[in-house]
């Protein structure tokens, strides 16, 4: 006779359902986590314990740490070879877009007790604290053929055709085994186990903030033609006489003063791009008459002041220099202080000019002390962009230092709008400190108020000084201004550059956007 083992017949699907209950964040201060839930098996022979492999994964939840995930449906054979009593795991995860997803717990189960555990709870543990409760909401079994269904032990093989016949197989019943109250009063020949040493406890981002972390911000802003002329209401940089902020002063006040709230000194270096000079595109220049302005007032200020001097709004978009300065002062303060940690705040309207130089600039400077937050303003396409957000993974650099965020869909919703800039930084700042073995340090005079973030009032008053002259030419802040050279945006607008105002010969420096050398108006003319 021929023995051949027969064919695993179907055990049906398990259809599952499953809701978690108060689970523990561990996505941060600034935002919730987004869990999603894997069924998984082992091939350790059932006993659990052995080695686990996934064989379904649900979809994550947003923000939500009571989530009603969608219903499964997962082949039992697959699961656990039919076998109802063999033990599977429940493992929950904070799905990250980067694929790698923060563990929130795990149990572990069998079919079995999950069918008779409807309307009952299991509690999530990682290591031995409980990080929630996953609730069954609805769990059976649909499809399974006749006797498919397996108890313990396995079915052996059996004979085919030719072979006699045999009794009805009896299964055995394996011993329950007995768990072992105490192994550590266990008596090993007189010799004490050792006891394990827990690795120490990687920091946090608060860690860091509470002990002595040095932030410093810094700020750049787009001044390039592509931003429109700002006489004309609904531009990024138009001044409204009425008060009323435009894109890039809600966007400083909003952002601005949800970074600047980790600054130590409130002290802001704030910087230009894009501007012509003297018949020259500076694509780094001083925005104030100081190196650095108190507050984000003192942002506001400066960059107001910048339709003080004799500027030339021109193109085209490039990052390249601010960045370089941003690193480069992010280093000098890490030689001094190795706790100290730069963000650059770069506000633009529109996509980088040269990918490939931004490419190499981001990789030159991912060891220094600095994250950036590229903040666009306006509505324009910013799916460019994201190549900058995506930079570690495309280059292969260890270390991702940039977030891209676009402001108008976040602008209402404050909340939404912390996640969003802060969605990466304490991650950046932690990884680079941790790597470099520098711990944060003790600080009792540490105070949650460090990092309160504030509302801010997109109606505040901002005076403007706006003049309207009887020939219909408009001054900003009284008698000066500024005039647009659209050259290298060619047509925008259908806009003609009449030949700018002659400079009297102290014209204002590269490096400071601040004083102007005579009083400019706008010279556009709009056929």
């Amino acid at each position: 006779a021929r023995i051949s083992k027969a064919p695993l017949r179907s055990a049906g699907k398990l259809a599952l359902r499953l809701r978690g209950i108060k689970l523990k964040n561990v996505d941060g201060l600034f935002s919730k986590s987004d869990p999603f839930f894997e069924i998984r098996r082992t091939h350790d022979g059932g006993a659990g314990g052995g080695s686990w492999s996934p064989v379904y994964r649900g979809k994550h939840m947003n923000n939500n740490l009571n989530p009603k995930w969608e219903p499964a449906s997962i082949d039992v054979n697959v699961l656990c070879d039919g076998d109802l009593n063999k033990r599977i795991q429940v493992a929950v995860y904070d799905h990250e877009k980067k694929g790698k997803h923060n563990p929130m717990g795990a149990f572990d189960t069998t079919v079995n007790e999950l069918v008779k555990s409807v309307g009952g709870k299991f509690e999530l543990k990682k290591g031995s604290k409980t990080y929630g409760t996953i609730a069954v909401d609805e769990c059976k079994i649909i499809g399974a053929e006749t006797s498919s269904v397996m108890q313990p032990p396995s079915a052996p093989a059996v004979a085919t055709a030719t072979a006699p016949a045999a009794a009805s197989y009896q299964p055995s019943m394996m011993p329950v085994p007995v768990p072992v109250a105490d192994f550590g009063n266990m008596n090993l020949g007189g010799q004490p186990l050792p006891v394990p040493v827990p690795p120490p406890k990687k920091p946090t981002f608060v860690d860091y903030v509470s002990g002595n972390c040095d932030l410093n911000m810094c700020v750049a802003i787009d001044f390039t033609g592509s931003n429109g002329d700002p006489r004309r209401p609904g531009t990024l940089h138009h001044f409204s006489p009425h008060g009323q902020m435009n894109g890039y002063e809600k966007a400083i006040s909003a952002v601005g003063g949800i970074v600047a709230k980790y600054d130590s000194d409130q002290q802001f270096p704030v910087y230009g791009f894009g501007a012509k000079y003297d018949g020259v595109v500076r694509h780094c220049f001083q925005v104030g008459n100081s190196r650095e302005v108190h507050g984000v007032a003192g942002i506001l200020d400066a960059y107001k002041g910048v339709f003080k001097t004799p500027l030339i709004m021109s193109g085209p978009t490039v990052f390249t220099e601010v960045i370089q300065l941003a690193a480069t002062q992010a280093k000098q303060r890490y030689q001094i202080n190795p706790l100290s940690y730069s963000i650059l705040l770069l506000l633009t309207d529109g996509a980088v000019t040269d990918v490939e130089a931004t490419r190499q600039v981001l990789a030159s400077v991912a060891d220094a002390p600095l994250s950036i937050v590229i903040v666009g303003i306006g509505n324009a396409d910013f799916s460019a962009m994201q190549f900058l957000d995506d930079f570690e993974t495309r280059s292969g650099v260890n270390r991702d230092i940039v977030q891209f965020v676009q402001f108008s869909a976040h602008e209402h919703n404050k909340a939404s709008l912390t996640r969003a800039t802060l969605d990466e930084i304490p991650d950046q700042l932690v990884q680079f400190f941790h790597s470099r073995g520098i711990m944060p340090q003790a600080d009792s005079n540490f105070s949650a108020s460090k990092i309160v973030i504030d509302d801010y009032n997109e109606e505040a008053d901002i005076d403007l000084s706006m003049d309207y002259g009887s020939d219909g030419e408009i001054a900003l802040n009284g008698d000066v201004g500024c005039y647009i050279d659209n050259s290298y945006e060619a047509g925008i607008g259908k806009l003609h550059v009449m030949p700018p105002p002659t400079a009297s010969s102290g014209s204002a420096p590269v490096m400071a956007a601040s004083v102007p050398a005579q009083p400019f108006t706008f010279q556009v003319q709009v056929p």
